[in-house]
Order: structure tokens, then C-alpha cells, then sequence
């Protein structure tokens, strides 16, 4: 080790030659001038970093204690190179999964109204007097109304729907103020095995000759099906149907001695 140089003490003054040697003092006493060399090497350390147990000033290799582990996921050698390559070190945080988002909840299908269905509906049934439209005052005229169970496929509220409407009742109009209310359309009189102008369950007598105005109106219950089977719907849907013109006669019988192909010019023939 190399030994301090002699310097001009600070309250001595100082001479020509110390002077041009640099050796004279020029602290004001607010500061402290080392000039020192060491040339001996210093001893590295053995430790690694972090060490919880270090030997400083040995040469006995450290021996990590056996409660002691490595901090998780941390390489030495890589931080060493990051370090050189002027990166600073740094023990990256732990990643942790993100929390599953909760999935959003399925869409639910609102409650639904027979409103709802309502356009749905098949349109109103068309009516037929017996026979040919037109009847005979004080006789039977029998009328048949034709509606089935009707299917439709089609979206509601945003999902595919299946809506079933299924005849429940009729409402039939005669059009001289008469009304009747039947679980069926009718039969013909041929399909019921009838005579003509005998009494059906859906047929209708006249008071008096005239043009009426005849209808039905069919009411139906519905069902839905979004894939997962048919659900009733609460109340019921009326398809109005058209209006159909009866003609009512009346009818006048005679007592004839031969039929009209017999005396063509009889009465009534």
C-alpha cells in the first residue's frame, strides 16, 4: 500500500516550490482532500443474492438451511444477462389466472299472452247454408263451418317458435238477430246420413222469407314450442269469418189431382 503524500499543513504558508508541486493546501476547512491509492484486491463475495445466511470473508461455500428455497420462478443467469444489457433486475410478479367472467345468463323467454300469438292465428272460416245456400221459411237450413288444427312456424320475442291453434268453439250468426254457440263446425246432411231439411246441430230455422247475412266466428287455443315441448297458452284467439248471404223462400203446397209431368199446367208446376 503506497503511503499518503506530505502536504503543506493548511495554517503553514506555503512555499514557491510546494506550490508548483500542487502541494499546497487550498481547502478553506469546509472540505476533506483523500488522495490514496489501494493496489491489494478486495474479496469477492460467496453468497448468492438474497442469501438469508451469508459467510462474508470465507471461503466456505455457503450451504442454503433446509427451511430455505429460492424465490419462485426467479433465474439468476437471466437476470445477470438483463443486468449487462443495462435492463434492470427485477423479480416479475407473480401471473394469476383472471377469474373466469361470469357467463352471461342464458336469455330468458318473456311470459307469454294470447295476445302474442294472436297474429298467428289462422284467418276466419268461411260458412255454407244447406242446400246451395238458400232455405225454405219454417224448415231446417243446416250450416257447416270448416276448421282444423292449424300449425304455424316462426320467431317470437327473437327465439324460433312453433305456435298450434286448435279449434274450440263456434259462433255462428244467422243474421235475423239469432245466435248459437256449438263445439263443432257441422256436417253435411249426406256425412250425418240426414234428409235434407231435417234438424242438424248446427242448422237454423227462419221465421220469414229474406236475404240474411250469415257468418261464424271460430275460436281457438293455442300452444307454443320453442324445442322443448308445447306449453298452453291461457285464454283463446277468434278468427272472424266472412259474411255469406242465405236466401229464405217460402213455400206454398196444393192439393193437385196428378203430378206435373201428368198435367204440366197444374198449379206450382
Amino acid at each position: 500500500m503506497s503511503t499518503p503524500a506530505t502536504v503543506a499543513a493548511a495554517d503553514q504558508p506555503c512555499s514557491k516550490e510546494l506550490e508548483l508541486l500542487g502541494l499546497c493546501p487550498t481547502n478553506t476547512g469546509s472540505e476533506i482532500i483523500i488522495d490514496d491509492t489501494r493496489t491489494d484486491p478486495g474479496t469477492p463475495g460467496t453468497s448468492p443474492i438474497g442469501n438469508p445466511n451469508p459467510n462474508p470473508g470465507t471461503d466456505t461455500p455457503w450451504t442454503p438451511p433446509s427451511d430455505w428455497t429460492p424465490p419462485p420462478e426467479f433465474n439468476f443467469q437471466t437476470c445477470l444477462d438483463n443486468w449487462d444489457s443495462y435492463i434492470h433486475c427485477f423479480r416479475a410478479s407473480e401471473e394469476t389466472e383472471d377469474e373466469p367472467a361470469e357467463e352471461d345468463a342464458a336469455p330468458t323467454i318473456p311470459a307469454i299472452t294470447i295476445a302474442d300469438v294472436a297474429r298467428f292465428a289462422p284467418d276466419g272460416s268461411a260458412i255454407a247454408g244447406e242446400p246451395d245456400d238458400v232455405g225454405v221459411v219454417g224448415l231446417p237450413t243446416n250450416f257447416v263451418a270448416t276448421a282444423s288444427v292449424h300449425t304455424v312456424n316462426d320467431s317470437l320475442f327473437g327465439f324460433p317458435v312453433a305456435v298450434r291453434f286448435t279449434p274450440a268453439g263456434y259462433d255462428f250468426s244467422f243474421g235475423d238477430g239469432t245466435t248459437a254457440t256449438t263445439t263443432s263446425g257441422g256436417q253435411s246432411w249426406a256425412d250425418l246420413g240426414q234428409a235434407q231439411f231435417t234438424p242438424t246441430p248446427t242448422s237454423h230455422t227462419y221465421a220469414e222469407r229474406g236475404t240474411y247475412s250469415a257468418q261464424v266466428d271460430v275460436r281457438y287455443t293455442a300452444e307454443v314450442d320453442f324445442g322443448v315441448g308445447w306449453f298452453p297458452i291461457s285464454g283463446e284467439v277468434t278468427s272472424v269469418g266472412a259474411a255469406q248471404e242465405i236466401r229464405i223462400f217460402e213455400a206454398h203446397t196444393a192439393l193437385v189431382a196428378h203430378t206435373c209431368e201428368q198435367a204440366p199446367s197444374s198449379p206450382g208446376c
